[in-house]
């Protein structure tokens, strides 16, 4: 990856819908030189796709809340990991170092179904116990972009 792929990925983290034209304006190539790289990046997984991003509380998902897993015994990755994705409130989920097992990003509409998911987390069979921090307000949320 080079100086020009850095640029155009970072336009297309800026405005995915940003045509091949408008992207090789900006970083001195043609379209079709474009789409070549872009082509590439996907090739190699350093692009893993285009999507829309959509504010969680539009769709009346606004109340979140990071939670520490501890779990019983020795809990593989794998093993966390299906037992968390039926909780469909489950946003994102983490293995980490420290004394939890793993930290899971949950959203709900409002805080009675967020007590409700976080009721069906605990209950999930090798959770031991949870940690739980409620979001008040978000502050910074980026996607990473190349130096």
């Amino acid at each position: 990856m080079d100086v020009l792929d850095q640029r155009i990925i970072s336009h297309l983290v800026a405005d995915a819908r940003a045509s091949y034209a408008e992207i090789g304006a900006e970083v001195g190539l043609s379209a079709p030189a474009v789409k070549r790289r872009v082509d590439k990046l996907l090739d190699l997984g350093v692009l893993q796709g285009f999507t829309a991003v959509v504010d969680p509380e539009a769709l009346g998902w606004g109340t979140e809340a990071f939670v520490e897993v501890h779990c019983s015994g020795n809990v593989p990755a794998h093993r966390i990991r299906t037992g968390l994705e039926p909780l469909p409130e489950v946003v994102a989920a983490y293995t980490v170092s420290g004394q939890a097992d793993a930290i899971v990003h949950l959203r709900a509409a409002n805080i009675h179904h967020l007590e409700e998911a976080m009721e069906r987390l605990r209950s999930v069979e090798f959770v031991s116990r949870t940690v739980s921090t409620v979001v008040l307000s978000r502050l910074l949320e980026r996607q990473p972009q190349p130096e």
